[in-house]
């Protein structure tokens, strides 16, 4: 399922030349690595001309562990993405639920309207 809604808004972000072409994640035949190469090329570029160089590096993996549907919502709205889709990513999102195992007992769980980093959609921004 995540696989098609990615497909759908690579497309759609591609179409729209909705990024930047330093961007990396999420775009097809870029990764980490082409990220980590176009950046090691800048920097020792920059060096060889004799340029300062100080780099800062963030540790932002908590901060974007999950993303509210709504606001998820509000911004694929506000980008562009075709309403029957927006439709479609809101109600796949809505009213879900887990199945869950415990102390034994089988049952179901709601999900918490929140999107994790680790999910293909996490990430889009």
């Amino acid at each position: 399922m995540e696989w098609l809604l990615l497909g759908i808004i690579s497309k759609h972000v591609e179409e729209k030349k909705a990024t930047r072409s330093s961007q990396h994640e999420f775009i097809k035949g870029k990764s980490c690595l082409t990220n980590l190469i176009a950046f090691y090329n800048d920097v020792t570029g920059w060096i060889d001309e004799g340029r300062v160089m100080d780099v800062v590096y963030l540790d932002f993996s908590k901060a974007f562990d999950t993303v509210s549907h709504s606001i998820l919502i509000g911004k694929l709205r506000k980008r562009g993405l075709d309403e029957w889709t927006v439709k479609w990513i809101e109600n796949w999102l809505k009213d879900r639920a887990q199945r869950v195992v415990i102390s034994g007992t089988p049952g179901h769980m709601p999900v918490q309207p929140a999107l994790g980093e680790s999910s293909l959609t996490g990430g889009l921004d």
